[in-house]
């Protein structure tokens, strides 16, 4: 399966080393409106420097991997969808709800698979969770909590462009409990500026907490800071029925000091990418089987609605003080 690459900044360099990773890829262009950037991935790899153009036009591609700024994603699945190409797309599909439904519906006579990417779906302690869930190991599940803390906060530049803490930090989340629970049928959402006033003057939060209440009644909350000097704060623990699920924060090494002064071990890995690089590798080989074998895609263009949907709803919830209902015009469906 020939690839293509949209975008070569920090995580394009992770993707581009997940495709070289499967013996089922290979990764034969790249393309980036920052040319310098796009050069030296090409030359690491040993590959072309493409325009967007020439990779849609080149028949001998099979898919593209879209992982350049949020504000060309939709743009770049309706070309890809156009050129008849196998599409993976870094989340989220665009800031606008409503240009994502577009997109949606263009995609939906789309005869190629379409994958989002929401790594964390194929994090191995994550997985383990969903996988015990979904065997009854601890009955049924009730309460869902999913912790994520950023060690510090990104530049106020990125803040100002990157659709706002629901959109660009928790739609992660969103997604895990969509994963895990299904989708809620209410959003209230929490948040506060704690870390840093600029991001407050920015007109975004960095301090936040969600509640997603579901039909049956299930509860689900999810913590996001974007400041834990100690690591990167990833957890996970469900409530069932019968016992408790919980994915605890992978940490530097698992040297266990015990001593009459107390218990000391290591802390928590410093950010995403040690955090979650298995993730990605595995995230890109449930793609590759969708392509090359026919196997289901494990993270639709729905799963992105849906994720989007919540953190507009997130929004709404914030500004207005109050739950926001998940009804059928926030997902199209």
């Amino acid at each position: 399966m020939k690839v293509a690459l949209f975008g070569a900044g920090r995580i394009g360099k992770v993707h581009a080393a997940s495709i070289k990773m499967d013996p089922r890829s290979e990764l034969v262009a790249v393309t980036d409106v920052m040319a310098e950037a796009a050069e030296a991935l090409a030359q690491e790899h040993g590959i072309a420097v493409r325009t967007p153009e020439e990779i849609f036009a080149d028949t001998s591609i099979d898919a593209i991997l879209i992982a350049s700024s949020t504000n060309t994603h939709s743009d770049l699945i309706e070309a890809g969808v156009k050129a008849g190409k196998a599409i993976f797309c870094e989340k989220p599909i665009d800031l606008s709800l409503e240009r994502a439904l577009q997109v949606r519906q263009i995609a939906a006579s789309h005869d190629k698979p379409m994958m989002m990417g929401f790594n964390r779906r194929f994090d191995p302690n994550f997985a383990a969770v969903k996988a015990a869930l979904d065997a009854g190991e601890v009955g049924k599940g009730e309460m869902l909590a999913v912790t994520s803390y950023d060690p510090a906060p990104p530049p106020v530049s990125y803040i100002k462009v990157s659709g706002g803490l629901y959109r660009d930090m928790m739609i992660h989340d969103f997604d895990m409990c969509s994963f895990l629970f299904g989708m809620p049928v209410s959003v209230m959402a929490h948040g506060s500026c704690l870390v840093d006033p600029e991001i407050g003057a920015a007109g975004d939060v960095d301090t936040a907490v969600v509640v997603l209440t579901y039909a049956d009644g299930r509860i689900a909350t999810i913590r996001n800071s974007r400041r834990a000097p100690y690591g990167y704060d990833q957890r996970v623990e469900v409530l069932g029925s019968e016992g408790t699920l919980a994915a605890e924060n992978e940490v530097e090494n698992t040297v266990v000091k015990s001593t009459t002064a107390g218990v000391q071990s290591a802390k928590p890995v410093y950010f995403f990418l040690e955090r979650y690089m298995r993730a990605y590798a595995i995230e890109w080989s449930a793609f590759v089987d969708a392509v090359v074998a026919g196997a289901p895609v494990p993270a639709s263009i729905q799963d992105g609605v849906n994720a989007l949907a919540l953190a507009e709803a997130a929004n709404r919830s914030l500004a207005e003080g109050r739950p926001v209902a998940i009804t059928s015009d926030l997902i199209g469906g």
